[in-house]
């Protein structure tokens, strides 16, 4: 079976999309909860055995009221205080253990809680950085179009000015044209500029969107006695959101003959630079049981 990994399963090919990096969060966010939950409970249960064990020990070592006259009785009287005390120092150990497993979830919990901020913040960032250059390239392209339009607009109207007597409003006419196929170069290279500028945030996106996936699967692994391969392969079989990140945004010429060929969501033109194929894990988990625990158990008998 092929192991299943955030990096592989949690893309969408909406360029804008966050919901893969989203389901990750809320799963974290949901884990921080848990483990919130079971430190309180450690911390909880470590202050009853504490309390009953110190309530055993003053029971044990209360004085008898009269002094028994019976050998036999005295004797079973001070085993049996004996036996009282043993186990109220094992409530009292247990008590001890307990808050030590507390401070280390405290511990385990502050210590994620530093890594995912520093990844939060990262990821925030490059998301900002992705939609706003996203839609300045979307601008440019709008503008490139337009000037196209103005352009052939001044070519029909030179066309049509061809038979005028007037020559002052046939150079007006051409220095329109002019004008306006100055105005399409620039906007085509701007155009393309920011094309370019959008891949490298967009290829610059995807790799800090697999370093984070990478860093949360490690979260998994600090959990030792925890089925973690089974942990991750029930979460990312529930909350997966696709195995594909989105495709480059294309250059598109406006004079080309293909443009209205092109099918929906597929762009052509100048080949970007940009990185090879993701790897894409398949999973078919055999038990999909979550985060299953071998042989083990806090349950004091």
């Amino acid at each position: 079976m092929t192991r299943s990994l955030f990096k592989g399963n949690f893309w969408s090919a909406d360029i804008l999309s966050t919901i893969g990096y989203d389901n990750i969060i809320q799963h974290l966010n949901n884990g921080r909860k848990n483990c919130k939950e079971f430190e309180d409970f450690l911390k909880e249960r470590a202050a009853i055995e504490e309390r009953y064990g110190k309530d055993l020990l003053n029971l044990s070592r209360k004085k008898p009221c009269g002094q028994s006259e019976i050998n036999t009785l005295k004797r079973a009287l001070e085993v049996f205080k004996q036996q009282v005390d043993n186990v109220a120092q094992c409530h009292i150990q247990l008590a001890q253990s307990l808050r030590e497993e507390a401070r280390k979830m405290e511990e385990f919990r502050e210590k994620q809680k530093l890594q995912r901020k520093k990844t939060e913040l990262v990821m925030d960032a490059i998301h900002k950085q992705k939609s706003l250059q996203f839609k300045k390239t979307m601008d440019a392209k709008k503008n490139y179009e337009q000037k196209c339009r103005d352009k052939d607009e001044a070519e029909q109207a030179v066309s049509r000015s061809a038979n005028l007597v007037n020559p002052k409003q046939q150079e007006k006419l051409f220095v329109k044209l002019a004008t306006s196929k100055t105005a399409v170069e620039d906007s085509d290279k701007a155009y393309m500029l920011h094309i370019s500028t959008l891949d490298k945030v967009r290829e610059e996106w995807q790799s800090e969107h697999i370093k984070a996936c990478e860093m949360y699967e490690q979260v998994r692994k600090s959990l030792e006695m925890c089925s973690i391969q089974r942990d991750i392969e029930y979460f990312v079989n529930q909350r997966k959101t696709g195995q594909i990140p989105p495709a480059p945004i294309m250059y598109e010429n406006f004079y080309s003959s293909q443009k209205n060929a092109v099918p929906a969501g597929k762009a052509t033109g100048p080949n970007l630079a940009r990185r090879g194929p993701l790897p894409i894990p398949k999973s078919s988990p055999d038990d999909p049981d979550y985060s299953l625990v071998d042989d083990y158990s806090l349950l004091y008998q």
